[in-house]
């Protein structure tokens, strides 16, 4: 009996379903493997995210991420064993300090090594409200010169306010206010990231808190993030927590995200006080404000002498003007006088080590000096910053740069701890957060003491600081990413560079890539400037402002 028309129906379809998938098996396997220019194989993937860790591949074509997981049919020109190394996003420091190396004349190094060898791809200018308005001109000048870290940039309140008041210590009138307010808005339509203020430096330390916001207020409503070297982190004026305070309230007025930089409870009057702070911010958050942070894992700020002893009334008008309040006896006087208070605040004359490199006095405390020089400790300070203002050596800087010792270990430990903080060096010339900051981190707070976990880590370092700022395709390792990515060495990776020698490269780092071209090679730099500057496209209602003042 011959079998029904349906089933002989359904027996021809399915001999040809299986012929089809054979054919399909044939030419998939007849298909070349797809071609990129690196895999980097094996290795331990953080991803920037909040997931766990996994082994697999990472493959990059030009500037690109293309494939993040595991092994997938791709051959390149180069593949690298990255078996028991970290791969990672490259990092991003959101608060530096890095003019000495990408503004040099010199390419070898614009390279910007001591970050590199960190593993940072990424780096923020214009932090501590000193960044230009001219936010084009600046960002185009730098990437044009070729330099080897990514840039993003602020517009700075110091730069704003001394182009309309100068160095003086009053209010603006309404017409002033309104130069200010372009100044901003101009920054912020050639590409900046937000407004950065450094209330505790003169001159922008003699502006009200309202016309911080009326400044503010024009990088917010062009979706900027309000980045603040906060008025006070210690007890010189209206105190760390009313600093913090201030500082909420600023964004909640304007309408922004808070960023704070660097945060901390800097000297003797306000240690402890950390979970307040932690407090205050949470709150805020709860409250609907977008409130962050970073941190840099040093015990040891990076100031000046006059900015970390002279009282802020001294310097109205500038250097010129400091220098005639100094001959005078009786204001001098009165200047010794308060200098001495901030002495005991920062811990006193031999926790202010003097780290300007090329001077005399470098790598000897304040005290020191002044028992070499057999005077008060006020008196040498004075003397270094006379010295400065009158010198005028733009090559080797002022000479007053200082570190000063005056953290508590168990403020900085509960600070890090935090889930909306994240890491930065505000790296300086003279202290070895400029050159190790990030292995400073992961060597003495998570393989030694433990305080946070590699995750957590890397987490600070990658995705969170990206999503902070909004980075376009930056801080993750994902398919049509940037392909800004490290490898590291978990065992190798570690700082060298301390307090006696602050320029010392570190270690550890094996292949760092920047939009894909080689920066780091075995653990050295291979003068390739593939940096860019990562300027935001201008927002609505922009082009009448990039004509403006």
């Amino acid at each position: 009996m011959s079998p029904p028309a349906s089933l002989s129906v359904r027996r021809t379809i399915g001999s040809l379903s299986a012929a089809a998938a054979l054919i399909c098996v044939a030419g998939a396997a007849a298909q070349p493997d797809e071609a990129v220019d690196v895999i980097i194989r094996g290795g331990t993937i953080y991803d920037g995210g909040e997931g766990k860790p996994f082994v697999g591949d990472v493959a990059i074509r030009g500037d690109r991420i293309v494939h993040v997981g595991r092994p997938g049919r791709y051959s390149a020109a180069r593949v690298i064993d990255a078996k028991g190394m970290i791969v990672a996003p490259g990092f991003i420091d959101p608060h530096t300090h890095a003019d000495s190396f990408i503004r040099s004349p010199d390419k070898a190094v614009r390279v910007n090594a001591a970050w590199l060898d960190q593993g940072v791809s990424t780096v923020m200018i214009g932090v501590d409200g000193s960044g230009t308005p001219d936010v084009a001109a600046d960002a185009g000048k730098l990437a044009g010169s070729g330099i080897g870290t990514n840039i993003v940039s602020f517009v700075g309140f110091g730069p704003v306010r001394r182009r309309v008041l100068g160095q003086d210590a009053r209010a603006p009138d309404a017409a002033e206010l309104g130069r200010m307010k372009a100044l901003v808005a101009k920054g912020m339509c050639e590409g900046a990231v937000g407004l950065s203020t450094g209330l505790f430096y003169a001159p922008q330390s003699f502006a009200t808190t309202g016309e911080v916001v009326a400044v503010a207020r024009e990088a917010a409503i062009r979706g900027g993030i309000y980045d603040t070297h906060q008025r006070d982190e210690s007890s010189y004026s209206i105190g760390l927590l009313g600093s913090v305070q201030e500082a909420i309230d600023i964004g909640r007025q304007a309408g922004m995200p808070v960023h704070f930089a660097h945060l901390k409870a800097l000297g003797v009057d306000v240690h402890g006080q950390a979970g307040a702070v932690i407090a205050a911010i949470d709150a805020a958050r709860k409250a609907g404000v977008d409130v962050t942070a970073d941190q840099y894992p040093w015990l040891a700020s990076g100031s000046s002498l006059d900015a970390s002893l002279l009282p802020r009334w001294a310097v109205d008008g500038g250097g010129a003007a400091l220098l005639k309040r100094l001959d005078d006896p009786a204001t001098l006087a009165r200047i010794r006088e308060e200098m001495q208070d901030n002495l005991r605040r920062r811990g006193g004359a031999g926790a202010l080590l003097l780290i300007a490199q090329g001077f005399p006095w470098a790598g000897k405390t304040l005290a020191e000096v002044a028992g070499e020089w057999k005077m008060d400790s006020r008196d040498a300070a004075l003397r270094i910053i006379r010295w400065s203002i009158e010198a005028k050596d733009p090559e080797r800087g002022g000479g007053t740069a200082v570190a000063s010792f005056n953290m508590a270990q168990a403020d900085v430990d509960l600070l890090m701890k935090q889930p909306w903080m994240v890491t930065s060096s505000d790296g300086s010339d003279g202290h070895p957060r400029m050159f190790a900051t990030f292995p400073e981190k992961y060597v003495r707070y998570v393989r030694e003491r433990k305080v946070i976990g590699l995750p957590t880590f890397i987490r600070q370092s990658t995705g969170r600081t990206a999503d902070i700022y909004k980075l376009d395709r930056r801080g993750y390792l994902r398919p049509g990413y940037f392909a800004d990515v490290v490898v590291l060495d978990p065992v190798q990776y570690a700082p060298r560079a301390d307090y006696v020698r602050p320029r010392e490269l570190s270690v550890g780092v094996r292949k760092l890539f920047v939009n894909g071209a080689l920066a780091v090679d075995d653990g050295r730099t291979t003068g390739v400037t593939a940096g860019r500057a990562l300027l935001r496209p201008p927002p609505p209602g922009c082009t009448e402002q990039l004509s403006g003042p």
